[in-house]
Protein backbone atom coordinates (compact mmCIF):
# COMPACT_ATOMS: atom_id res chain seq x y z
CA UNK A 1 0.00 0.00 0.00
CA UNK A 2 1.39 3.43 -0.90
CA UNK A 3 2.20 5.99 1.75
CA UNK A 4 0.54 9.36 2.16
CA UNK A 5 3.68 11.08 0.84
CA UNK A 6 3.84 8.83 -2.24
CA UNK A 7 0.20 9.53 -3.10
CA UNK A 8 0.71 13.24 -2.48
CA UNK A 9 3.65 13.40 -4.88
CA UNK A 10 1.86 11.39 -7.57
CA UNK A 11 -1.22 13.61 -7.25
CA UNK A 12 0.91 16.75 -7.53
CA UNK A 13 2.58 15.41 -10.69
CA UNK A 14 -0.81 14.52 -12.18
CA UNK A 15 -2.17 18.01 -11.47
CA UNK A 16 0.92 19.59 -13.05
CA UNK A 17 0.30 17.63 -16.25
CA UNK A 18 -3.35 18.74 -16.24
CA UNK A 19 -2.40 22.41 -15.91
CA UNK A 20 -3.83 22.87 -12.42
CA UNK A 21 -2.55 26.01 -10.71
CA UNK A 22 -0.68 25.40 -7.44
CA UNK A 23 -0.63 21.63 -7.95
CA UNK A 24 1.05 20.80 -4.62
CA UNK A 25 -1.44 22.85 -2.59
CA UNK A 26 -4.36 21.33 -4.50
CA UNK A 27 -2.99 17.86 -3.91
CA UNK A 28 -2.70 18.53 -0.18
CA UNK A 29 -6.30 19.72 0.05
CA UNK A 30 -7.58 16.72 -1.93
CA UNK A 31 -5.68 14.24 0.23
CA UNK A 32 -6.83 15.93 3.42
CA UNK A 33 -10.42 15.68 2.16
CA UNK A 34 -10.01 12.01 1.31
CA UNK A 35 -8.32 11.17 4.60
CA UNK A 36 -10.73 13.25 6.68
CA UNK A 37 -8.04 15.36 8.31
CA UNK A 38 -6.77 18.93 8.33
CA UNK A 39 -4.37 19.83 5.54
CA UNK A 40 -1.45 20.59 7.84
CA UNK A 41 -1.96 17.28 9.63
CA UNK A 42 -0.79 15.53 6.46
CA UNK A 43 2.76 16.43 7.40
CA UNK A 44 2.44 14.25 10.49
CA UNK A 45 1.11 11.31 8.46
CA UNK A 46 3.53 11.08 5.51
CA UNK A 47 4.69 7.58 6.41
CA UNK A 48 1.20 6.15 6.92
CA UNK A 49 -0.11 3.67 4.35
CA UNK A 50 -3.39 4.28 2.53
CA UNK A 51 -5.71 1.29 2.12
CA UNK A 52 -7.42 0.40 -1.15
CA UNK A 53 -10.90 1.64 -0.25
CA UNK A 54 -9.52 5.05 0.72
CA UNK A 55 -7.39 5.10 -2.44
CA UNK A 56 -10.48 4.51 -4.59
CA UNK A 57 -12.28 7.43 -2.97
CA UNK A 58 -9.19 9.58 -3.45
CA UNK A 59 -8.97 8.62 -7.13
CA UNK A 60 -12.45 10.01 -7.70
CA UNK A 61 -11.54 13.32 -6.02
CA UNK A 62 -8.31 13.53 -8.02
CA UNK A 63 -10.15 12.82 -11.29
CA UNK A 64 -12.62 15.60 -10.55
CA UNK A 65 -9.90 18.15 -9.83
CA UNK A 66 -7.88 16.94 -12.81
CA UNK A 67 -10.97 17.74 -14.90
CA UNK A 68 -10.75 21.30 -13.56
CA UNK A 69 -13.77 21.11 -11.28
CA UNK A 70 -13.19 23.91 -8.74
CA UNK A 71 -11.45 22.77 -5.58
CA UNK A 72 -14.10 24.50 -3.42
CA UNK A 73 -16.89 22.45 -4.99
CA UNK A 74 -14.94 19.25 -4.33
CA UNK A 75 -14.16 20.17 -0.73
CA UNK A 76 -17.77 21.26 -0.20
CA UNK A 77 -16.96 24.23 2.00
CA UNK A 78 -14.62 27.20 2.33
CA UNK A 79 -13.77 30.00 4.76
CA UNK A 80 -15.25 33.44 4.20
CA UNK A 81 -14.18 36.11 6.67
CA UNK A 82 -14.70 34.38 10.04
CA UNK A 83 -17.39 32.07 8.68
CA UNK A 84 -17.21 28.63 7.08
CA UNK A 85 -19.64 28.30 4.19
CA UNK A 86 -21.07 25.29 2.41
CA UNK A 87 -20.20 25.58 -1.29
CA UNK A 88 -21.66 23.72 -4.25
CA UNK A 89 -22.77 24.24 -7.85
CA UNK A 90 -25.97 26.02 -6.84
CA UNK A 91 -24.07 29.30 -6.49
CA UNK A 92 -20.85 31.09 -7.31
CA UNK A 93 -17.74 30.47 -5.26
CA UNK A 94 -17.17 33.55 -3.06
CA UNK A 95 -14.04 35.49 -4.04
CA UNK A 96 -11.43 37.28 -1.92
CA UNK A 97 -12.63 40.53 -3.52
CA UNK A 98 -16.00 40.06 -1.84
CA UNK A 99 -14.27 39.66 1.52
CA UNK A 100 -12.51 42.93 0.74
CA UNK A 101 -15.90 44.45 -0.13
CA UNK A 102 -17.21 43.52 3.32
CA UNK A 103 -14.16 45.05 4.97
CA UNK A 104 -14.59 48.29 3.00
CA UNK A 105 -18.25 48.55 3.93
CA UNK A 106 -17.54 47.97 7.62
CA UNK A 107 -14.85 50.64 7.52
CA UNK A 108 -17.22 53.06 5.76
CA UNK A 109 -19.97 52.54 8.33
CA UNK A 110 -17.73 52.51 11.38
CA UNK A 111 -19.80 52.56 14.57
CA UNK A 112 -22.88 53.81 12.69
CA UNK A 113 -23.98 50.41 11.34
CA UNK A 114 -27.10 50.49 9.12
CA UNK A 115 -30.35 49.48 10.79
CA UNK A 116 -31.57 47.69 7.64
CA UNK A 117 -29.39 46.11 4.93
CA UNK A 118 -30.56 44.46 1.70
CA UNK A 119 -28.32 42.04 -0.24
CA UNK A 120 -29.40 41.57 -3.85
CA UNK A 121 -28.43 38.32 -5.56
CA UNK A 122 -27.13 36.68 -2.42
CA UNK A 123 -25.96 33.40 -4.00
CA UNK A 124 -24.31 31.31 -1.28
CA UNK A 125 -25.25 34.02 1.22
CA UNK A 126 -21.62 35.03 1.81
CA UNK A 127 -22.13 38.80 1.72
CA UNK A 128 -25.39 38.86 3.70
CA UNK A 129 -24.15 36.42 6.33
CA UNK A 130 -20.87 38.24 6.85
CA UNK A 131 -22.73 41.53 7.30
CA UNK A 132 -25.17 39.83 9.64
CA UNK A 133 -22.24 38.48 11.63
CA UNK A 134 -20.44 41.81 12.00
CA UNK A 135 -23.48 44.10 12.18
CA UNK A 136 -25.12 42.43 15.15
CA UNK A 137 -27.89 45.00 15.57
CA UNK A 138 -28.75 45.29 11.87
CA UNK A 139 -31.67 43.63 10.10
CA UNK A 140 -30.34 41.91 6.98
CA UNK A 141 -32.55 40.73 4.12
CA UNK A 142 -31.02 38.61 1.35
CA UNK A 143 -32.74 37.95 -1.97
CA UNK A 144 -32.04 35.80 -5.01
CA UNK A 145 -34.09 34.83 -8.05
CA UNK A 146 -32.57 31.33 -8.00
CA UNK A 147 -34.48 29.11 -5.59
CA UNK A 148 -31.53 26.70 -5.56
CA UNK A 149 -29.07 29.43 -4.56
CA UNK A 150 -31.49 30.71 -1.94
CA UNK A 151 -31.76 27.21 -0.46
CA UNK A 152 -27.96 27.07 -0.21
CA UNK A 153 -27.87 30.48 1.47
CA UNK A 154 -30.43 29.33 4.03
CA UNK A 155 -28.37 26.21 4.72
CA UNK A 156 -25.35 28.43 5.29
CA UNK A 157 -27.30 30.64 7.67
CA UNK A 158 -28.05 27.57 9.79
CA UNK A 159 -24.47 26.29 9.47
CA UNK A 160 -23.14 29.64 10.71
CA UNK A 161 -25.75 30.04 13.45
CA UNK A 162 -27.13 33.18 11.78
CA UNK A 163 -30.63 31.98 10.85
CA UNK A 164 -32.14 34.50 13.27
CA UNK A 165 -30.06 37.38 11.94
CA UNK A 166 -30.63 37.14 8.17
CA UNK A 167 -34.00 36.82 6.40
CA UNK A 168 -34.31 35.39 2.90
CA UNK A 169 -36.65 36.31 0.07
CA UNK A 170 -37.20 34.83 -3.40
CA UNK A 171 -37.10 37.83 -5.71
CA UNK A 172 -35.74 38.94 -9.08
CA UNK A 173 -33.75 41.92 -7.80
CA UNK A 174 -36.29 44.23 -6.11
CA UNK A 175 -39.46 42.83 -7.69
CA UNK A 176 -40.71 41.26 -4.43
CA UNK A 177 -38.90 43.56 -2.00
CA UNK A 178 -40.96 45.70 0.34
CA UNK A 179 -39.93 48.56 2.59
CA UNK A 180 -36.86 50.75 2.73
CA UNK A 181 -33.26 50.13 3.70
CA UNK A 182 -30.31 52.18 4.86
CA UNK A 183 -27.88 50.34 2.59
CA UNK A 184 -28.37 47.99 -0.34
CA UNK A 185 -25.42 45.84 -1.41
CA UNK A 186 -24.82 43.38 -4.21
CA UNK A 187 -22.30 41.29 -6.10
CA UNK A 188 -24.30 41.00 -9.33
CA UNK A 189 -23.43 39.54 -12.75
CA UNK A 190 -21.16 41.94 -14.64
CA UNK A 191 -18.95 39.91 -17.00
CA UNK A 192 -19.31 40.32 -20.74
CA UNK A 193 -19.73 37.32 -23.02
CA UNK A 194 -16.14 37.87 -24.21
CA UNK A 195 -14.85 37.80 -20.63
CA UNK A 196 -16.82 34.65 -19.99
CA UNK A 197 -15.36 32.92 -23.04
CA UNK A 198 -11.81 33.77 -21.92
CA UNK A 199 -12.34 32.77 -18.27
CA UNK A 200 -10.63 29.78 -16.67
CA UNK A 201 -12.12 26.36 -17.34
CA UNK A 202 -13.05 26.16 -13.65
CA UNK A 203 -15.28 29.21 -14.07
CA UNK A 204 -16.59 28.66 -17.59
CA UNK A 205 -17.56 25.02 -17.27
CA UNK A 206 -18.63 24.71 -13.65
CA UNK A 207 -19.94 27.95 -12.12
CA UNK A 208 -23.48 29.18 -12.98
CA UNK A 209 -23.20 31.48 -15.98
CA UNK A 210 -26.35 33.43 -15.10
CA UNK A 211 -24.66 34.62 -11.91
CA UNK A 212 -21.66 35.94 -13.81
CA UNK A 213 -22.65 37.31 -17.23
CA UNK A 214 -24.87 40.31 -18.00
CA UNK A 215 -26.04 41.83 -21.29
CA UNK A 216 -25.15 45.30 -22.57
CA UNK A 217 -21.41 44.77 -22.08
CA UNK A 218 -21.96 43.57 -18.52
CA UNK A 219 -23.97 46.66 -17.49
CA UNK A 220 -27.56 45.42 -17.64
CA UNK A 221 -27.97 44.20 -14.07
CA UNK A 222 -25.87 47.00 -12.60
CA UNK A 223 -28.18 49.55 -14.23
CA UNK A 224 -31.28 47.65 -13.07
CA UNK A 225 -30.04 47.76 -9.50
CA UNK A 226 -29.33 51.49 -9.58
CA UNK A 227 -32.83 52.12 -10.94
CA UNK A 228 -34.80 49.71 -8.77
CA UNK A 229 -33.24 50.51 -5.40
CA UNK A 230 -34.16 54.21 -5.60
CA UNK A 231 -37.61 53.38 -4.19
CA UNK A 232 -36.15 51.25 -1.42
CA UNK A 233 -33.54 53.59 0.10
CA UNK A 234 -34.11 55.60 3.23
CA UNK A 235 -33.07 59.28 3.09
CA UNK A 236 -29.28 59.39 3.10
CA UNK A 237 -29.12 55.69 2.25
CA UNK A 238 -26.77 54.24 -0.32
CA UNK A 239 -26.19 51.37 -2.70
CA UNK A 240 -22.84 49.60 -3.07
CA UNK A 241 -21.88 46.81 -5.43
CA UNK A 242 -19.05 45.04 -7.17
CA UNK A 243 -18.64 45.79 -10.87
CA UNK A 244 -16.38 45.39 -13.87
CA UNK A 245 -13.24 47.48 -14.17
CA UNK A 246 -14.52 49.29 -17.30
CA UNK A 247 -17.97 50.13 -15.94
CA UNK A 248 -17.42 53.02 -13.58
CA UNK A 249 -17.65 55.91 -16.05
CA UNK A 250 -20.95 54.57 -17.37
CA UNK A 251 -22.22 53.86 -13.85
CA UNK A 252 -21.47 57.42 -12.76
CA UNK A 253 -23.49 58.79 -15.69
CA UNK A 254 -26.41 56.46 -14.95
CA UNK A 255 -26.33 57.42 -11.27
CA UNK A 256 -26.29 61.13 -12.10
CA UNK A 257 -29.26 60.70 -14.44
CA UNK A 258 -31.11 58.96 -11.60
CA UNK A 259 -30.28 61.92 -9.31
CA UNK A 260 -27.98 60.20 -6.90
CA UNK A 261 -26.04 62.99 -5.21
CA UNK A 262 -22.76 61.26 -4.40
CA UNK A 263 -20.83 58.60 -6.28
CA UNK A 264 -17.54 56.91 -5.43
CA UNK A 265 -15.36 54.29 -7.08
CA UNK A 266 -13.22 52.06 -4.89
CA UNK A 267 -10.22 50.11 -6.12
CA UNK A 268 -9.49 46.61 -4.92
CA UNK A 269 -6.13 45.54 -3.51
CA UNK A 270 -4.79 44.96 -7.03
CA UNK A 271 -5.58 48.58 -7.95
CA UNK A 272 -8.53 47.78 -10.21
CA UNK A 273 -11.80 49.72 -10.12
CA UNK A 274 -14.12 47.14 -8.59
CA UNK A 275 -16.58 48.69 -6.13
CA UNK A 276 -19.09 51.43 -6.86
CA UNK A 277 -21.26 53.30 -4.37
CA UNK A 278 -24.03 55.81 -4.92
CA UNK A 279 -25.91 57.81 -2.28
Amino acid sequence: MPSVLEVLNKTKDFFEKKGIEKPRLNAEWILAKGLGCKRLDLYLRFEESINESTLEALRDLVRRRGGHEPLQYILGEMPFMELTLKIDKRALIPRPETEEFVERLLKLWGDAKPKRILDLGTGSGALALALGYYCKDSEVVAVDKSEEALALAKENAIKCGLEDRVNFLHSDWCSQVEGKFDWIVSNPPYLTEEEWESAQVEVREFEPKQALVAANKGLEDLEKILKQVRNHLNPGGGVAFESGIAHHEALEKIAKDLRYTKMESWKDLSGRDRYFIAI
